[in-house]
């Protein structure tokens, strides 16, 4: 090991949707700044932004019924609906920079249009459809969105769904056609090569052993070449901590006091895949179920059609799982070594407080292949064993931490950003909705950790997302503006029309 390490500007942990959104956006705000990226796999978005382990794809709150709560009084709050939806469209709008910039190319190989759809069997869950329809639909960032009851409408949307439905139970489906599918392992492949092409250092096979503040004041990290076994240290003002699961170790590592006290709980997750093209066809929607009780939000049963490879897939779940690994390709010690003398109360907090959740998990884990298939049944009631297979997803690691509201040892079902007060390092950590909010979360880390170059690159962050500093919510022009360039730039405009043939064929 040498004993000099190399310094640069920005070091970046992991090599995937995160690192890359984060490297686009300083590269376009300080072009000059030297950037390295260590990932331990062989390519970039290879854990839990890859197209097959991210269950979220295109998150915009259209669908997703654990984003808007019924309250005690019977109204419904769509307050996280609205946060979720606003910092989607953030997204859009970078992504529609850069393929105007000519930084990236061919957007459908990425994104493509696709309706959003939710599903409820029951009065009760009818009675709520409807009233969450009511306030969404009465809301300019929703707009276009359709509800209906009537069987016959029904088999017009989701004639899969529909087909051989014998119960007499009351359904219905809320519909907006302005969604999306987001392919995120595409994406991040694209923006590392754009990266790659800007003189960024990425460095794959390289896993980072450990972070640490020098005397100095910069932050030193040790990495390990996979290949030789060599070990190099390298300096930076600025640390960014990407690394999905693997984040919460290297933020323990890092010593600083707003890591302490923070522990994870992975929940690993399965989907089922069709494998018969006749079936695939027969749907063209990402339709949202209502979560069992006692299930974790994101064990929302949904029925996706996904754009894979340039490929029609169909995948239904997720069925939450249980694995000690933080990581698809991580340690089964992951979970144990990350319980530290600072964070054990809080762990042991969480562990008395989610027993139902532990049940749940253990259930989940024990379902049979049939099992899995009853409850697809009841989105799909002809569905065939045959027909499907499983698939394994990605880790994801839910926060543990203390908060005033829950108290000790609570749950988080988010994506969060822990930054050290002097902003010279910043961990990502956390789940859903994670990648679709990627652009937004990443400005947060900017205007906390370099808040002395704000007003020198507020004007690019404003021609790179126009609504930047703005709620869309409450500026009807600018929204419709915004959604008419995202969709010209992104291929989208032509694609609402070839969903209406898809489905009047169907």
């Amino acid at each position: 090991m040498s004993n000099r390490a190399a310094k640069t500007d920005v070091i970046m942990i992991g090599a995937g949707i995160m690192s890359a959104t984060l490297g686009t956006l300083l590269k376009q705000l300080a072009p000059e700044w030297d950037i390295k990226v260590f990932e331990k796999l062989e390519n970039a978005g290879e854990e839990s932004s890859n197209e097959w382990n991210n269950a979220g794809t295109g998150h915009a709150a259209l669908c997703e019924l654990n984003y808007t709560v019924e309250q005690p009084d019977g109204s419904i709050n769509i307050s996280k609906a609205i946060n979720i939806n606003e910092q989607f469209q953030v997204s859009m709008q970078f992504w529609s920079y850069l393929v105007n910039s000519q930084l990236i190319r061919n957007p459908q190989d990425f994104i493509m249009r696709l309706p959003h759809m939710s599903f409820v069997q029951g009065e009760q869950n009818v009675t709520f459809l409807e009233k969450r329809f009511k306030a969404l639909s009465a809301n300019p960032l929703f707009q276009g969105m359709e509800y209906s009851d009537n069987p016959e409408k029904l088999k017009e949307w989701i004639p899969l769904i529909m087909e051989d439905r014998t119960s007499n139970e009351p359904i219905a489906a809320t519909k907006i056609d302005s969604g999306t599918d987001v392919n995120f392992g595409a994406l991040t492949r694209m923006l590392f090569d754009h990266l790659n092409n800007r003189n960024v250092e990425i460095n794959y096979k390289h896993q980072v052993k450990d972070v640490k503040r020098t005397s100095d004041g910069l932050w030193e990290v040790r990495v390990q070449n996979l290949d030789s076994g060599t070990v190099e240290r390298h300096k930076a003002k600025f640390v960014f901590i990407g690394g999905g699961g693997g984040s919460l170790h290297l933020l323990q590592k890092s010593g600083i006091p707003e890591g302490k006290q923070i522990g994870g709980f992975p929940v690993s997750g399965i989907f089922m895949a069709c494998n018969n093209p006749f079936v695939v066809e027969q749907h063209h929607a990402k339709v949202y179920g209502k979560a069992k009780v006692g299930a974790p939000p994101m064990s929302v049963p949904h029925l996706d059609t996904r754009y894979i490879d340039g490929k029609k897939s169909l995948l239904f779940g997720p069925f939450a799982g249980f694995s000690p690994k933080f990581l698809k390709y991580g340690s089964v010690f992951d979970l144990l070594t990350s319980i530290k003398p600072n964070n054990v109360l809080t762990m042991l907090a969480a562990g008395a407080k989610e027993m139902s959740l532990t049940k749940y998990l253990i259930q989940q884990v024990m379902l049979s292949k049939e099992k899995r298939m009853e409850e697809l049944r009841e989105f799909i009631p002809n569905a065939k064993s045959e027909d499907w297979d499983l698939v394994v997803a990605g880790q994801r690691v839910q926060v543990i931490k203390d908060t005033e509201a829950g108290g000790k040892g609570t749950l988080q079902f988010g994506t969060e950003v822990i930054t050290a007060e002097d902003g010279s390092i910043a961990a990502l950590l956390g789940a859903s909705p994670g990648a679709s909010t990627a652009v937004h979360v990443m400005f947060e880390i900017i205007k906390k950790c370099f808040p002395q170059h704000l007003e020198e690159w507020e004007p690019k962050m404003k021609e790179m997302v126009p609504s930047y500093g703005m709620s869309l919510m409450d500026n009807r022009e600018l929204l419709e503006e915004v959604h008419t360039t995202t969709a010209r730039a992104l291929g989208l405009e032509d694609q609402t029309k070839e969903d209406t043939r898809i489905l009047q064929e169907v």
